[in-house]
């Protein structure tokens, strides 16, 4: 099957020891990079594999995710 992610959040919380702003700005700038290689057509089984496939490819958990199925 194949999904057009429309909308994806990732779980962005770290271990990194960074004051308050460096950590928003950086998690900010983090999460605009991984929608932007997220957004389009992904392949796959379901929407768990669909989920697993991003997973694997961003190396981060998804929090929320938005998809269409794409029939053709």
């Amino acid at each position: 099957m194949k999904f057009l992610v429309t909308e994806c959040e990732f779980d962005l919380n770290d271990d990194y020891d960074m004051s308050e702003d460096d950590t928003s700005k950086f998690k900010n700038e983090l999460q605009l990079d991984l929608q932007e290689k997220t957004f389009g057509v992904w392949e796959a089984d379901d929407e768990d594999d669909l989920i697993e496939e991003i997973t694997t490819a961003s190396g981060w958990c998804i929090k929320s995710i938005d998809y269409e199925i794409q029939l053709k």
